[in-house]
Parts: C-alpha cells; sequence; structure tokens
C-alpha cells in the first residue's frame, strides 16, 4: 500500500521523541529511562482492561538511532501521513531537552516524510508518579529577546524543505495558547520576525483543549489572531450512566473508564470558524498516571477509521491547503495513542487511518455536551 493522490484531507501526526535517554530523566526517574519504562510496565487495572500494549515492527526503538526514524519514515508515507508534528520544548532562556533527534533529521536531511514542530509550552512537573506539585522543569516567558532567540533557532527548520506549509507559511503550533502572557502580542511578533527572516509568515495554529468535554481551556482563537486552532477532545462517550459508573470506579480506586464514543463529536459552535479537527486512536494514560488515569474501553481499528471518515467530512469545505487532519499521536504509547504496529492489531490503526482519508461518511456528528469539570488528566508533552 501506498499514499494515494485522492486522499480527502492532510493527516499530520503528533511525534513525541522522548524514546531515548537524557541525563535529566535519568536524574528524575533512574538511569535509562524513556517512555518505553512507563509502557512497558503496565498492568491491567481492572477486568478487560488491556496493558501493556507491545510494539510490533519497529519493537522497542531509541531514537538516537537514524534506523528508526527512517522505518517511521517509510510507515507514515507509506499510509498517507504527510507530516509528523515534532514536540519540541523551549522553556525560556535557552533551556531545551529531547531536542536531539529532531535536530539530527534537520541536519542529516533524512527521513523524507514532512514535518513541523509544537511548542509544548507546559512546566514539568511529577504529575506521571503522583507528584504533580513536583517541579522539574518550569516554563518561562523571559520576554521579547527571549522570542527572538528561540524564533532564530528554529528557522533554518522552517526554511527546510520538508517543513509543513500552507499556502508557503510554515506551520508552527503552540500546546498551551491559554499559557502565554499575551496571546494577540505573541501571534503580532512571531508573524514579524517570520516577514523579517524572509518568509511569508507563519501558520500559527493553537490548541484548543477541551479534553473530556468539559470546557476549552482557550477561546480566544481569533481575537489573538491564530491562523486556526485544534479542537482536541478524548473520545469518550460520557452518558449519565457512564458518568455515574465512572464515579463510583473512581470512589473504588479504579481510573475514570469510559466507552470509546461511537462517533466523532466536532468542536461545539461558538469557539470559532478556524477550528480543525483531531482524531485519536485510543486514549489510556495509566501506564503514566495508574489510578488518577482516564482510560477508554472499546476503542478499535474500525471505530477509528469511522471517526477519520467523519472528521474529513468536515473539512470538506476549507481551501485544500488548510484540509489539515490532526492526529493524536503517531507514538503516544504511555498515553495509548499510537499508530505505530503493534503485536494487537499489527498495522490495522494505520490501514484504518489511510482509508478514512479516502473515504466518505454518511453518518452525521453531534456535538458533545459539556459536563461539570473534574480532576487534571495528567496530559503533558515530556
Amino acid at each position: 500500500m501506498t499514499a494515494s493522490a485522492d486522499l480527502r484531507a492532510r493527516a499530520v501526526s503528533f511525534y513525541l521523541p522522548q524514546f531515548h535517554p537524557v541525563p535529566e530523566n535519568d536524574a528524575w526517574w533512574g538511569p535509562g529511562f524513556t517512555e518505553w519504562t512507563n509502557t512497558a510496565k503496565a498492568r491491567p487495572l481492572f477486568r478487560g482492561h488491556v496493558q501493556p500494549h507491545i510494539p510490533a515492527d519497529l519493537g522497542f526503538y531509541d531514537l538516537r538511532m537514524p534506523e528508526a526514524r527512517e522505518a517511521q519514515s517509510d510507515l507514515a508515507e507509506r499510509y498517507g501521513v504527510e507530516a509528523f508534528v515534532y514536540w519540541h520544548y523551549w522553556f525560556g532562556g535557552g533551556r531545551r531537552i529531547l531536542e536531539r533527534p529532531f535536530a539530527e533529521v534537520l541536519a542529516s536531511g533524512a527521513p523524507s516524510v514532512k514535518f513541523c514542530l509544537a511548542w509544548a509550552n507546559q512546566t514539568w512537573s511529577g504529575i506521571w508518579h503522583g507528584a504533580k506539585d513536583r517541579i522539574l522543569m518550569e516554563q518561562t516567558y523571559p520576554g521579547p529577546e527571549d522570542e527572538q532567540a528561540h524564533f532564530d533557532s528554529l528557522l533554518p527548520a522552517f526554511r527546510d524543505e520538508r517543513y509543513l506549509r500552507v499556502d508557503d507559511r510554515p506551520v508552527f503550533y503552540v500546546f498551551r495558547p491559554e499559557d502565554l502572557p499575551d496571546a494577540a502580542a505573541f501571534v503580532d511578533r512571531w508573524q514579524a520576525m517570520a516577514r523579517a527572516a524572509g518568509l511569508p509568515g507563519l501558520y500559527l495554529v493553537a490548541e484548543v483543549s477541551d479534553l473530556l468535554s468539559r470546557g476549552p481551556k482557550y477561546t480566544d482563537v481569533d481575537a489573538a489572531g491564530f491562523d486556526a486552532g485544534v479542537y482536541m477532545r478524548i473520545p469518550a462517550r460520557q452518558t449519565r450512566a457512564d458518568v455515574l459508573r465512572m464515579r463510583i470506579g473512581r470512589k473504588l480506586g479504579r481510573p475514570e473508564v469510559f466507552p470509546h464514543a461511537p462517533d466523532f463529536q466536532p468542536a461545539p459552535a461558538g469557539i470559532s470558524d478556524r477550528l480543525q479537527p483531531c482524531v485519536y486512536p485510543n486514549w489510556d494514560n495509566s501506564p503514566r498516571s495508574g489510578s488518577r488515569a482516564v482510560v477508554l474501553t472499546g476503542s478499535t481499528p474500525e471505530l477509528f477509521g469511522r471517526h477519520v471518515r467523519q472528521a474529513v467530512d468536515t473539512l470538506q469545505d476549507r481551501p485544500a491547503q488548510e484540509r489539515l487532519l490532526w492526529v493524536k499521536s503517531w507514538n503516544e504509547w504511555a498515553e495509548g495513542n499510537y499508530l505505530e504496529p503493534d503485536l494487537e492489531h499489527g498495522h490495522a490503526w494505520l490501514e484504518a487511518l489511510h482509508d478514512g482519508l479516502r473515504s466518505t461518511s454518511t453518518i452525521a456528528t453531534q456535538a458533545a455536551p459539556v459536563l461539570t469539570p473534574a480532576q487534571d488528566l495528567g496530559v503533558t508533552h515530556g
């Protein structure tokens, strides 16, 4: 199977670089810690809970190896993933982490799959291990000079021919726009820096996080001047009975457990006309968060393919360049959302994506109801 020219959307998939050891993780969690550490030690927490998830074709790879990155690229291009969205870390003052895999991709000119960067502008804490108040690396915003240094560090990537573009503008994603000191000023400064560097501007994207439909964290996509927003919602079915069962289970020390929603649920009306959809193969962050996790049950490649078709349908009235379908994720193994082959399903997640990008859905989707606030999901990208 090869990626065909008749795809109805541009599939871009978030890519976690935490599959190689770094001194910081060695100090915090023990020598040799990578995302595989949490993934491999996971165990079922209730009857029917499938853990651990084990990689198939690519194995427990190390992203310092060019061969691993090349194999990922080959799979992505084969199944219609246009670009990897690399999580990128800049904590202020030039402080970075996990930059090696992307730096080597940029310097070597390989692999060939396109890419863009997503700034994970979030403080790292010990939330994965039940210590959410333990600060590991604090996200700071020193000011315009630091923004210029940040932009300058990314300029070689923006100029790379593989960089994902919309109307020739490099795509740059902001994970937590609500945490920016002044989002509108950020947008203005970054667009000005891009034009000063000879680019036609950037295509700036803001995440609109509403993970369990309990209210979006950010609603100023248009007011701040972002070119687009991405509506991020875990595909959990949440009838009153589902919520009641979840609350009873939580009292018994179980994770928050929900069935996988049967249909893709788009963003509620009124946030922005510029929102683009995101689809999830699955969600289960118990390898990171244990009994504090959120777990979906009933996730299958067939159901994921249905969501892909429905999400792609929502993009058909957009200009072709802006028909971006965001996939969470390529390799978030410890969150249970990944496209890479596993021992349970083989290539089925990838096949479902590719088929969904080409097929037309006739099933209507409905926006999800808003529930009352609950605990933080412990979602982080580090």
